[in-house]
C-alpha cells in the first residue's frame, strides 16, 4: 500500500508525513543504463517515481506480475508512450501478459508486449525469470539477472520458497528480497510475502553476498535498527545500488 497509508496514524506514517525517512512508493527497479535502461514493474506510484529521478520516458519495462501494485502505472506509462508516439516496450511471462490485457486491454495501441518464458536480454543484462508462491495472492516471478561475471536478483513477492525454487537464488552478488514486516504474527494462510526473520532464514540457505530488503510496509520503521545480518540493507526511497563489482 506504500507508506504512508492515507488511513493510519501510527508512528511510522507520521514520520513519512513529516521529515519522510519512512516514506515508501510501491517497489520498482531502475536498471540504469542511459538509453536502453528498463524498470521492473510500474505500479501506481510510477509518475511520481519518475519526477523525483527527473526522468521524462523509460521505454522498457519487465513485470513480475499482474497485481495493481505492480502494474497500476501502466495506463500512465502507455499514454506516455502514445504522446511521445514512442512505442513501449513490455516484457512478462506469457501468463502475465494475459492478465494485463484483461485489466487494460488498450494499452496494445501503443506497446508491443514481449513474452519472455525463455529468458531475454535488456541492456546487456542476460534475464531469466521462474514462477514462485506468492502465498494466499497465488504467484508471481522472481528475474535472476546476469552481466559481465555479476548477478543478481529481484524477488518482491514470495513466501515459503521449496528448495527446487531457490536454485536461481544461489551465488548472487546480490539479492533483492520483498519481506513486508519484521515479524508478521499474521496466520500462514492469510500471507503473501516473507518476514525478515523468515527471509534470514533463506539467506542462509542461498548465501548471496548481499541483501536488500523491500516492498516493506508500516510495520518496518527505518529508525530502528533491527538484528539483521551484516551484509543485510534496508531498502529506502531512491536508494541506488551498484550492480558490478
Amino acid at each position: 500500500m506504500g507508506v504512508p497509508r492515507v488511513y493510519c496514524e501510527c508512528g511510522v506514517c507520521e514520520e513519512a508525513r513529516t521529515s519522510g525517512v519512512n516514506r515508501r512508493y510501491r517497489s520498482s527497479v531502475l536498471v540504469d543504463a542511459g538509453e536502453e535502461s528498463f524498470l521492473i514493474d510500474c505500479g501506481p506510484d510510477w509518475r511520481a517515481q519518475m519526477e523525483q529521478r527527473k526522468l521524462r520516458f523509460v521505454r522498457h519495462i519487465v513485470i513480475t506480475h499482474a497485481h495493481f501494485d505492480h502494474i497500476g502505472g501502466l495506463p500512465e506509462w502507455t499514454d506516455a508512450c502514445r504522446w511521445l508516439e514512442c512505442r513501449g516496450q513490455l516484457y512478462a511471462p506469457r501468463e502475465v501478459i494475459g492478465l494485463i490485457l484483461r485489466q487494460y486491454p488498450w494499452l496494445g495501441g501503443h506497446v508491443d508486449f514481449h513474452e519472455i518464458d525463455e529468458g531475454i536480454t535488456l541492456a546487456g543484462w542476460k534475464i531469466q525469470g521462474w514462477r514462485v508462491f506468492h502465498g494466499k495472492n497465488g504467484y508471481s516471478y522472481a528475474y535472476r539477472l546476469e552481466k559481465n561475471g555479476f548477478s543478481w536478483c529481484y524477488c518482491s513477492d514470495a513466501i515459503a520458497l521449496p528448495p527446487e525454487d531457490r536454485v536461481l537464488m544461489r551465488g548472487l552478488n546480490l539479492l533483492v528480497l520483498g519481506t513486508s514486516f519484521y515479524k508478521e504474527e499474521a496466520p500462514f494462510h492469510t500471507r503473501s510475502v516473507y518476514d525478515m526473520t523468515e527471509a534470514v532464514e533463506l539467506l542462509a540457505d542461498v548465501q548471496p553476498e548481499q541483501v536488500v530488503f523491500t516492498h516493506m510496509s508500516h510495520d518496518v520503521d527505518l529508525r530502528r535498527d533491527y538484528p539483521l545480518p551484516g551484509h543485510v540493507r534496508l531498502a529506502y526511497t531512491e536508494m541506488a545500488v551498484l550492480l558490478g563489482k
